[in-house]
């Protein structure tokens, strides 16, 4: 069994960082089908930091819940930095959080192109006052195996990015 890339001592930290300033979190998540919330969740007292989330599966749902235009899903598809960019600010807008996640990926064993193939994930991150980040991933394993990776590299990149944020 491989080691968590973040544990349940790692979201605790982040827990406790997000209430003793008094930030929220949100996340979009595509590829990932909510296991970004439910590892938020899992932990009692959620709540005070985490307001909701979206799973935005489809196109049609990225563009009418989180404003990413046809545009940007025709011209770079769904696994691109452009539209993670837009699920990012329309995330952070619907929730009205301080912090958003927002994931879009190839877990497969479908779906994969020469391009993108699976294992392909793009992960943002990006507060409201901050500059985004968004990096692409090539995941190995399994669908669930890429799955779990995604999720648990997107909290470790928020965790830091958010200490990084406050410390400023």
């Amino acid at each position: 069994m491989q080691k968590k890339l973040f544990s349940k001592k790692d979201m605790l930290k982040l827990q406790n960082i997000l209430k003793e300033s008094k930030k929220t979190i949100t996340c979009a998540e595509s590829c990932t089908g909510g296991l970004v919330a439910s590892l938020i969740t899992k932990i009692s007292g959620s709540s005070e930091i985490f307001n909701g989330s979206l799973v935005s599966y489809s196109n049609e749902i990225k563009h009418k819940e989180l404003n990413v235009s046809y545009d940007t899903l025709n011209k770079f598809g769904a696994v691109s930095i452009e539209t993670v960019s837009e699920m990012l600010d329309g995330v952070l807008d619907k929730f009205n959080a301080d912090y958003a996640i927002a994931i879009s990926g190839v877990a497969g064993p479908n779906g994969g192109t020469k391009d993108k193939p699976v294992g392909t994930v793009v992960i943002g991150i990006s507060s409201k006052s901050s500059k985004k980040k968004i990096k692409i991933f090539r995941f190995k394993g399994d669908r669930e195996t890429i799955q779990k990776k995604a999720a648990e590299t997107s909290l470790k990149k928020i965790s830091k990015f958010i200490k990084k944020t406050l410390d400023n």
